[in-house]
């Protein structure tokens, strides 16, 4: 027998299945019930059977008789949810509890009208398609809109709701889910479960294409202009030829609260077990993925748009910026609908209902991310991924990877995903890296300038050598009787000339030895090249290296750091004075050229006519600590690479066709 805790196997049977009290009140509806009257489970429990008409056969006591005996079978006429009489063959059957006291009464009942084979079939089918998604709402804090449509009716300006999507918005907000079943949860609850739904405005979740219907509807029932309205209804997706109806609900129900169902043929044939089936693989689907994971409900901002690109609206940033409160009214009607547990411990969440709300929170802590996202949906985008920040609700501020995947025609437009990705971890060991490259490249630098010592020492030493001459001199012309005031002044000019110029070789050195945060900025590589050649000069004239420059006019700026920079350009050059004096050529080159190349980066170039780069060695010439020299430590190219590489550049070495060898990096030129 069927109990009232255990009602699942009554919800599939084809017969009507009630369950009542004594006196009659519903206990238990079943689907068939549904189909068989066109009453939905939500308007009838709690509510007394006799309520909708009941005339039992002529002369015959129908409760005594069932009580009397324990059963009573017999034809019952009834009221539809549209007023026609309906006749069911029913059985009735009493059960009682161990004392013998009436527990309930369990109705068996169908269409009594003579069926055929075919005729069975065809209920069977509508059994399986026509079942309603129906609701409970409340209306009571819409009352000041209805009563504003109804003041405005009455002084001959009545509100055409088709032509105010805002009173649509706004009624459709106030009014508010108290119940709702399980086939309105399966179809539109957008992946959100009972416990989300309930006290939610109904426009959350209500079709989009039939948000004016609904309201019409709920005006005029609400109103009581009308006790029960019916109407077909836009609506796309799983049901065919859909019918919206709406009426006031029967006591015990609060004041105020309307009833709303929405039947008609399912579209997908597939059964309620495969669907079942395929919508929980979804859900275990997005709960077990292994990155935190949004589903979001994102059809009223689709309105929104489709409004503005009515309205001619092409450039949305603009228009953004001319209107912030769109972005923040975007905020609060785009909703979470679903999220997984990796999404619960990302925010430090106790439960997903937590974060099952409007998307505010997402972008509490990233101003500009939602305007940002909001253009890129305008623009029809697929995908939107960027850096940001997030707020947890515990107030900890988190790194993420923030990746927004939109749908497109013909998807449905309330799956829209974000997933966020904690990055902090990333962010961290980059720092990390950053700061290790920096220490690297400061080795390097501090090894170069050893080997530029005698450099060094010339380029401080002919400043110093002329002070001290001018020096000298000065003190002798004071000496005189006839004092030249203007050749004194002269010689002064000299000495401070030649300070000035101690000074900026020796902030050179210590700028070069200096370790330091990496700090880049625009810069123009024509004139780091000169700079770093004041380093070098020396040794190459020592050598008697030819040494020719071609600067290219009129080069792009590029973002980098001075100081990593000239640390390239220096290792290069004294790879190429080292390999020159190597080689034993009578005749020692080395060019240098600045250019563009042909994808707009700014190159530099380093030609030298030593001995080359021998084959087996030019696929590690960049490998940290190789070397092709005895005392070598094998860390300048390396280190060239990396500084390189960190700027978005790129390096490389070649040998020349006439022997010698072609070193070259390439820097992008910033947007």
């Amino acid at each position: 027998m069927i109990s009232l805790e255990g009602t699942e196997l009554a919800d599939l049977s084809s017969e009507s299945v009630i369950i009542s009290d004594l006196h009659g009140v519903i206990q238990y509806w079943n689907a068939a019930s549904e189909v068989l009257y066109g009453w939905p489970a939500l308007a009838m429990i709690g509510r007394q059977l006799g309520k909708i008409g009941s005339r039992e056969r002529a002369g015959i006591d129908h409760i005594d008789a069932l009580l009397r005996e324990g059963r009573w079978d017999g034809i019952v006429f009834r009221r539809s949810v549209t007023g026609a009489e309906v006749a069911a063959i029913v059985r009735q059957v009493v059960r009682r509890d161990a004392t013998g006291a009436v527990r309930d009464i369990v109705e068996f009942g169908r269409d009594a009208t003579p069926l055929s084979e075919t005729a069975y079939l065809r209920m069977d089918a509508e059994l399986q398609g026509s079942l309603a998604a129906s609701w409970e709402l409340d209306t009571s804090a819409a009352r000041p809109m209805l009563d504003a449509i109804a003041e405005n009716g009455r002084n001959g300006a009545p509100v055409d709701l088709k032509l105010r999507p805002d009173w649509v918005d706004g009624l459709l907000t106030a009014t508010r889910i108290l119940a709702v079943n399980d086939r309105a949860v399966r179809m539109f609850g957008a992946h959100a479960g009972h416990e989300q739904m309930i006290g939610q405005p109904i426009g959350t979740f209500w079709p989009a294409e039939s948000r004016t219907i609904l309201a019409e509807l709920i005006e005029q029932v609400a109103s009581g202009r009308s006790h029960l309205e019916t109407r077909r209804m836009v609506l796309s997706g799983a049901i065919r030829n859909p019918i919206v109806r709406v009426w006031h609900s029967a006591e015990p129900k609060p004041p105020g609260s309307l009833l709303v169902t929405i039947n008609g043929a399912v579209s997908d044939y597939r059964t309620s077990w495969e669907l079942q089936a395929s919508e929980d693989r979804y859900r275990r689907l997005i709960r077990n993925l292994p990155t935190a994971l949004w589903q979001v409900d994102s059809r009223r901002a689709g309105e929104a748009f489709d409004a503005l690109k009515a309205r001619g609206v092409r450039d949305i940033a603009s228009y953004l910026r001319q209107t912030p409160d769109l972005v923040e009214h975007a905020k609060d009607i785009v909703r979470v609908t679903d999220v997984n547990r990796d999404a619960m411990s990302l925010f430090r969440a106790q439960n997903p209902a937590e974060l099952i709300k409007p998307v505010r929170y997402l972008f509490a802590a990233a101003p500009g991310l939602a305007e940002r996202v909001m253009v890129a949906h305008f623009e029809g985008r697929r995908n939107l991924i960027e850096e940001t920040r997030i707020r947890a609700f515990d107030g900890s501020i988190i790194d993420v990877l923030f990746t927004v995947t939109y749908p497109v025609p013909p998807e449905q437009l309330d799956n829209t995903f974000i997933t966020i990705q904690d990055i902090s971890e990333r962010l961290n060991s980059e720092r990390q890296l950053r700061k290790l490259q920096a220490d690297f490249s400061h080795a390097g630098r501090i090894a170069t300038l050893g080997e530029l010592a005698t450099s060094i020492a010339h380029e401080i030493n002919q400043p110093l050598a002329a002070i001290v001459t001018n020096g000298e001199t000065s003190l002798r012309w004071l000496a005189r009787t006839d004092q030249n005031i203007e050749k004194v002044t002269q010689l002064t000019s000299r000495i401070v000339t030649n300070a000035r110029r101690a000074s900026e070789i020796i902030h050179r050195i210590r700028s070069m030895a200096a370790k330091h945060e990496p700090e880049k900025r625009l810069l123009d590589i024509n004139e780091i090249a000169r700079e770093a050649l004041l380093f070098i000069r020396h040794d190459i004239d020592s050598k008697s290296i030819a040494l020719s420059t071609t600067f290219a006019p009129g080069l792009p700026q590029v973002l980098g750091d001075r100081i990593q920079l000239q640390q390239v350009i220096i290792n290069l050059l004294v790879n190429s004075v080292q390999a020159v004096v190597q080689s034993g050529q009578p005749t020692r080159r080395i060019d240098i050229q600045t250019s563009v190349d042909d994808g707009g980066a700014v190159g530099f170039s380093v030609f030298d006519n030593g001995p080359g780069i021998a084959a087996t060695d030019l696929a590690h010439v960049f490998d940290s600590f190789f070397s092709t020299k005895d005392a070598g430590i094998g860390i300048g190219l390396a280190i060239c690479q990396s500084i390189i590489g960190a700027h978005g550049g790129s390096i490389s070495g070649a040998n020349r066709p006439n022997g010698g060898a072609h070193f070259h990096f390439a820097l992008p030129v910033p947007d």
